[in-house]
């Protein structure tokens, strides 16, 4: 196995300076492993890329059970790929066997403390979550500038934006979100953050008693009044399920992402949204 930048082989020679003294300052991941093991040859890519990832706030070890027989004794190696974290000179954490890129992300998380940009995503978090709008749009918008590749931050401004009715940004970072966990989110949000900018464009139907509901309703969306533009886009679903080819639908839809689950309101409104549908 090759060595990088964030990566080393080890031996029973350097084991208690490269791992043991090492972990004093930052995690290090020590991979037990042997040239015959097909599981270790899929698992091994992974750590060196989720290390070199985190760019020198962790370290891989690497160690051949073959060559260091006594190492995989003294540490009670009994199958491999076996990764033990050591932290501050001692095994904090281990798992045995080729895992998912995910599930390894999961365990590393939880070696290394938060950096600040974590904290701030949090913060941000926080603050949608209790519908402090421009205070999360501020923290977030900090974060990207440090962190642009962030689909979590970039997904949470556009959320901050598009709750203040600031459409036009908000689908320029609803766009933007990569092939992630976020997009999903994204694409229900899309709707509402499209109807905004159709309404201040002029380019909404004006045709009938619905159309003007519908109109009143974004009006309180983007005042923030979830709740009577909630009532508003229920009242026309309950007259036309399909209305627009499911505008309504999909607006109710992406105001309720915004609104949050936490928010104890947002229940209600899925179970009368089911009711006006079904």
């Amino acid at each position: 196995m090759n060595t990088s930048e964030y990566s080393i082989d080890v031996s029973e020679v350097n084991f208690e300076y490269e791992v043991i003294t090492f972990s004093k300052n930052v995690p290090v991941l020590v991979d037990f492993w042997a040239e015959w093991c097909q599981p270790c040859k899929s698992l091994s890519p992974i750590l060196e890329r989720l290390v070199a990832e985190a760019k020198g706030s962790m370290r891989l070890a690497k160690v051949n059970i073959d060559q260091n027989p006594n190492l995989a004794r003294q540490f009670n190696v009994r199958s491999i790929p076996t990764v033990k974290a050591f932290i501050e000179g001692q095994v904090a954490g281990e798992f045995a066997g080729a895992q998912p890129e995910g599930r390894v992300r999961e365990f590393i998380s939880k070696l290394t403390p938060p950096s600040p940009l974590d904290l701030d995503i949090e913060k941000g978090q926080g603050l949608l979550l209790s519908h402090q709008w421009s205070e999360a749009e501020k923290i977030l918008q900090g974060v990207l500038n440090q962190k642009p590749e962030s689909a979590v931050a970039r997904l949470g401004l556009a959320k901050a934006l598009l709750a203040q009715g600031k459409a036009d940004a908000a689908l320029g970072y609803l766009e933007e979100i990569p092939d992630s966990r976020e997009l999903h989110t994204a694409e229900l949000l899309k709707p509402f953050a499209l109807a905004l900018q159709r309404m201040d464009r002029g380019d909404l139907p004006e045709d009938s008693d619905l159309d003007a509901v519908f109109h009143n309703s974004l009006r309180l969306a983007r005042q923030g009044k979830f709740p009577l533009a909630l009532d508003g886009l229920l009242d026309i679903l309950r007259q036309d399920k399909h209305y627009r080819d499911e505008l309504a639908r999909n607006v109710i839809l992406g105001i309720l992402e915004l609104m949050g689950n936490e928010d104890p309101q947002t229940r209600e409104y899925r179970s009368e949204l089911a009711s006006a549908l079904f």
